[in-house]
Order: structure tokens, then C-alpha cells, then sequence
């Protein structure tokens, strides 16, 4: 693995993060340590979680994820590990904070309960990256980086970031940390992967110049690049069946999203592509995501043992000229194919 930097920032991650926003719903207590003591073992030092993991959020288990990551982290030496959280940010739907009832907003108020809840359910006392999980383009950004910057200054917070934000928001944000003197979005967390490649669109313009980088999030699109939904496969406790099959019109529509005739057909070419390399597909895909210059690390998640080791093949995968040249015939053949 190579060790980037967080846009302009002084922190330097591993360029393969752990996502955590299965543990508490997927993952057992148990099975979360397992899985973490052995990406922290194969050398990977970057996780990344969120005040409202695990998903699909629920008021019965909201926060679970910091809670465990947080026992976890208590046994261990806490500067070896740089540790990712996210503050809920206003009423998304899905994403929404559910114990809130869609009355926050990426205010002062709301930050600053947010990121003191956080820290006591992961047991430190401040976070390496703090991002906005979801823009409020209804909100000034001066507030909510003003908000930000304190707890910067504070010690509370080393680097800010942003998630699933766009264009507009992304270049606004960057404006007003210039003209007002504020701690700056030094990354940006969005859906990226062979599936999605929207980012390289405008975002990937705005991240080269303004030395914002990317850490993509659902690098294996949320697990339909690992060629288990293909050929009418449905397995038994992956996400994608479970909503497919028993979930509401929310997670049903998510689910169609990941899972259709382009996507999968997609992943068809890529599965023959990766066995012509000599490649497994899911470390295709994950090498494929890493190996971006707008990309400083890229977050994949794991419900087993059996899956981390598969997604840690891709540690020192470097996908050679013809082989990127060949993804980018297949994208060019099925464009976006995540709906």
C-alpha cells in the first residue's frame, strides 16, 4: 500500500481506508474486531465510520457502529490509528440522523452535539478527519465552517472533508474558507467506482485543482462488483437480496439502482477481463479505484474475514496500461450504468 496525503492537510492515510457502517447490523461485536485487528495487521490504518452507521439506519441501533469501533479502539495504541467520522448534516431521508426527527441542520448547535457524541461513543478524545455526511445547500457555508473550524482549533478535529457533495457545493465551500479565513474541505467523500464514475465528470477537475482529494466510498459498488448479484444470484445475506426481496420502497429502490441490465453486464465484462489478467475482480475493481490521482484513499467495507482478504489482494495490485484501457472500453459500452 501506498500512504497519501489528505489534500493540503499534514495527515498521510493509507491509500485503502476500512468502512464500518455494516458493524452493529451485519457484523457481530466479535466478527467487527476480527475484521479490524486484520486490516490493522495487513497495515491498513485508515477506518472510516459515521454518527449514524450502522445502515440501513434505524432508531434501535443508530450510533452502534462508533460504539463498537470505539471498544475497539480502547485496547489499542490510539496515534497508530486515523480515524474517520461524519456529522449527520440535515434530514436525507435514508441518511437522515433517525433519533432527530429531521430537525438538524449543519448548524453550530448541531455540530457541536453531533462530533461531542461521537467522540464519547468512540473513546477519544479527537477525531483525525470530521466530514459533513450529507451538504446543506439550504444553509450558509460561512456557518457551518465557521462551526467546523472551531472545533479545528479546539484540537477537537485535525481535518474537515465533505461527503456526497457536488460541483457547486465543493467550489463554495472552498470560496468561503479562502475569503473568510476557515479551516477547508481538504477531502471529499462520494459514490466512485467502475459502476460510477461521475466524479471524473466535473468533480475530478475541481479535486486536481484545488488539492481536494477523493475518497471513494462503495469502490465495489455497495458489492455488485464482486459478481455475486450476476447470473440471477441472490445469496443469502448480502444486502442488496435481503432488500430486494423483504425491504421497503426506499431500500427496494436502492437495491434496483445497484442491481440492473447495465450494471451487471458490466460486471459480466469485467469478470472475463479480470481472468484473462490473472486478476480476481474484486481486487480489479478495488485496484482500479486507488489508482487515481485525485484519490487519496479508497474505503471498502467487509462483513467477513473471508471478504477482507479478498478486498487486501488489491494492497499492491497495479493495473497495467492495456488493462485500464480495457475497463474504460467496457464503461465506454455500458455508461453509467448505476441508475
Amino acid at each position: 500500500m501506498e500512504h497519501r496525503r489528505l489534500g493540503k492537510s499534514g495527515l498521510v492515510v493509507t491509500d485503502l481506508c476500512l468502512g464500518t457502517m455494516m458493524f452493529g447490523s451485519r457484523n457481530t461485536k466479535e466478527e467487527a474486531f476480527a475484521i479490524m485487528d486484520r486490516a490493522l495487521e495487513a497495515g491498513i490504518d485508515f477506518f472510516d465510520t459515521a454518527e449514524v452507521y450502522p445502515v440501513p439506519p434505524r432508531a434501535d441501533h443508530v450510533h452502534r457502529t462508533e460504539e463498537i469501533v470505539g471498544e475497539w479502539l480502547a485496547g489499542r495504541n490510539r496515534d497508530e490509528i486515523l480515524l474517520a467520522s461524519k456529522v449527520g448534516g440535515p434530514a436525507h431521508g435514508w441518511f437522515r440522523p433517525p433519533l432527530r426527527r429531521g430537525h438538524s441542520a449543519l448548524d453550530r448547535n448541531h455540530i457541536r452535539r453531533a462530533v461531542e457524541g461521537s467522540l464519547r461513543r468512540l473513546r477519544t478524545d479527537y477525531l483525525d478527519l470530521y466530514q459533513t455526511h450529507w451538504p446543506d445547500h439550504g444553509m450558509r457555508y460561512e456557518d457551518t465552517l465557521e462551526a467546523l473550524d472551531e472545533l479545528v482549533r479546539e484540537g477537537k478535529v485535525r481535518v474537515i472533508g465533505s461527503s456526497n457533495e457536488n460541483a457547486w457545493g465543493l467550489m463554495k465551500a472552498e470560496a468561503v474558507s479562502r475569503e473568510c479565513g476557515l479551516a477547508r474541505y481538504d477531502t471529499v467523500q462520494n459514490n466512485f467506482s467502475i459502476l460510477n464514475r461521475r466524479f471524473e465528470d466535473e468533480l475530478a477537475f475541481i479535486a486536481r485543482k484545488e488539492q481536494i482529494h477523493l475518497l471513494p466510498y462503495s469502490p465495489l459498488g455497495g458489492g455488485v462488483c464482486s459478481g455475486k448479484y450476476n447470473d440471477g444470484g441472490r445469496p443469502v445475506g448480502a444486502r442488496f437480496s435481503e432488500y430486494l426481496h423483504a425491504g421497503g420502497e426506499r431500500q427496494q429502490s436502492m437495491a434496483h439502482r445497484f442491481v440492473n441490465e447495465k450494471s451487471l453486464a458490466t460486471v459480466a465484462e469485467l469478470r472475463e477481463l479480470a481472468a484473462s489478467a490473472g486478476y480476481g475482480l474484486v481486487p480489479l475493481c478495488l485496484a482500479w479505484s486507488r489508482q487515481h490521482d485525485f484519490v487519496a484513499s479508497s474505503i471498502f467495507g467487509a462483513t467477513s474475514l473471508e471478504q477482507l482478504e479478498e478486498c487486501l489482494q488489491a494492497r499492491d495490485l497495479i493495473l497495467p496500461d492495456e488493462v485500464l484501457a480495457a475497463i474504460d472500453a467496457i464503461t465506454a459500452r455500458h455508461p453509467y450504468p448505476l441508475g
